[in-house]
């Protein structure tokens, strides 16, 4: 599989989530933020010559983006394949309520063990691989409208047992993350 550039956006800044952790829940977004990303996106992609094609995580801080843009022209593909982590019963809880030996047992697995009974970051970067294995056939747009964990994900691929520390530089609330996957990081991220 030849090496794709991916241009990753996250979300806009979810009001209220301060402190929490959200995961996979469906938190609503300003529709004002959404609109002013979409804009953004769209600028970029018409400096930069991309396509006006984009995938999205199903959930509504992205989607809410996805339609801005639908309404700008552009096709969307709404892809769960892009959605957050799911953190099962940690979601929705602050992060200072969860007991530190549980966020212990997770640093010390960090690739398969399932935070909160939820998904596995070995399960989220299998999704996210199939996902860029698309990219590289054509099949899907390489511009994506995602969230921290996934672009975290998708950045540490290449490697075969990420760890907490390496996963904690995250990308900000509105940004682009543009990265080069592909070829054996992908296949090795496959269960």
């Amino acid at each position: 599989m030849s090496t794709v550039e991916l241009h990753l956006w996250r979300h806009p800044r979810l009001r209220g989530s301060e402190g929490l952790c959200v995961g996979a829940l469906d938190w609503p977004i300003d529709r004002r933020r959404a609109r002013r990303l979409a804009r953004r996106i769209a600028r970029y992609a018409r400096q930069h010559d991309l396509p006006r094609a984009i995938a999205s995580s199903p959930l509504a801080r992205c989607a809410a983006v996805a339609r801005h843009l639908r309404a700008l022209g552009w096709r969307v593909r709404i892809d769960p394949r892009l959605r957050e982590l799911d953190f099962g019963g940690w979601q929705g809880r602050p992060w200072a309520d969860i007991p530190r030996s549980e966020i212990a047992a997770w640093e010390a697995d960090f690739l398969h063990y399932r935070a909160g009974a939820g998904e596995s970051l070995a399960a989220l970067r299998a999704r996210l691989a199939a996902y860029v294995a698309e990219v590289a056939r054509g099949l899907a747009p390489a511009l994506a409208i995602t969230h921290a964990g996934c672009i975290a994900a998708l950045a540490t691929l290449d490697c075969n047992s990420p760890s907490a520390a390496a996963w904690s530089a995250c990308a900000a609330a509105g940004s682009l993350t543009r990265l080069r996957v592909g070829g054996a990081a992908v296949r090795a991220a496959v269960p």
